[in-house]
């Protein structure tokens, strides 16, 4: 590769290479674009990532009082974008391991049964605004679907409604994490709830998606998000701040394990069903899954002792939280 190659070039290429193996990099790909015009502004000479430019980058993150997770965020694209050209035989610096101070790990919340219902009831007291002529709708459906499917919030709001099939009880989900496709089947109670939900929704929005936002898109992760918050507010469920939780993404923990603990109560081959919730969540390996099982025995310490004698040392204490997407 030409040494001269632009930083934006560089960029350009990287985002093709990630998105030609599997992986989407919207984020990474915004992060990269504002670095590039940061440099730009500050180091109009420089084309590729220096020491100067990063920790000048690094600097500006933290007098804008980012959290750790956040600047992480800022740093890990750049040090890849820098080792992407180093590869090339270009000159760039890369930021070196541990020198930015690692952020809490988040411990997932595990909601109760208790809680699950409150927070249900809540998004079937929510009414309708004209300003959101469906949300009304949307919302009960919405967050019933991610826990009883175990999907993560990016993947419920760009569903269509061609991806559900009413009859069969089947979401079909597109382009999940690793761009993969899967197949969901779901529960008959929530079947249930679609197939109304379809009923009363589908080819009324002016748009495909099955749980629509504003000006025929989907809703965004903000708008779940704040969603969320509130009816967690109305069911009397405390929330730690940002960072810490409950989440939306903790309902898909909370199905894992769920699942798990039903599994174990009735004596069931959990190394045979691992492999089948790991398909079902949508996790590249059964490694992945293999997590729920220390969350299970987290969460509830009377089947500790089963999971342990199963699995032994596989299931440590819990130390950190699961990766990002998970």
């Amino acid at each position: 590769m030409n040494v001269s190659i632009t930083m934006t070039e560089a960029i350009g290429a990287l985002v093709t290479e990630k998105h030609a193996t599997g992986y989407k990099y919207g984020a990474e790909e915004r992060v990269l674009t504002r670095f590039a015009a940061f440099t730009a502004a500050r180091f109009p000479c420089q084309q590729a990532p220096t020491q100067e430019s990063v920790e000048a980058w690094i600097a500006a993150a933290r007098r804008r009082e980012v959290t750790p997770s956040t600047l992480h965020g800022l740093a890990a694209p750049v040090r890849e974008l820098a080792r992407w050209l180093g590869r090339r035989g270009v000159v760039a610096y890369v930021l070196p391991a541990g020198a930015l101070p690692r952020p809490a790990r988040y411990v997932p919340h595990i909601y109760t049964d208790q809680e699950l219902a409150a927070v249900f009831a809540q998004t079937d007291r929510c009414h309708y605004d004209s300003q959101v002529p469906f949300r009304h709708l949307v919302m009960p459906v919405l967050f019933r679907t991610i826990y009883a499917c175990g999907l993560r919030a990016s993947e419920a709001r760009l569903l269509a409604f061609g991806d559900v099939d009413p009859e069969a009880g089947v979401l079909t989900i597109r382009d999940g994490k690793g761009g993969k496709d899967r197949q969901v089947p779901v529960s008959a109670p929530l079947r249930e709830r679609l197939a109304d939900y379809y009923d009363h929704v589908a080819g009324r929005t002016g748009a495909d998606w099955l749980f629509p936002g504003t000006t025929g898109r989907p809703l965004t992760i903000g708008n779940i998000d704040k969603n969320f918050r509130r009816f967690l507010w109305q069911a009397r469920i405390p929330h730690g701040g940002r960072g810490r939780g409950p989440r939306v993404h903790d309902l898909r923990h909370t199905m894992a394990v769920n699942n798990l603990r039903a599994w174990f109560a009735h004596g069931e081959d959990i190394a045979a069903l691992l492999p089948i919730l790991q398909t079902y969540m949508g996790h590249s390996s059964v490694a992945d899954t293999d997590y729920y099982l220390r969350l299970t025995a987290e969460s509830y310490p009377h089947i500790a002792a089963h999971i342990q004698h199963a699995y032994g040392d596989i299931v440590p204490p819990i130390t950190e939280g699961p990766r990002d997407g998970h």
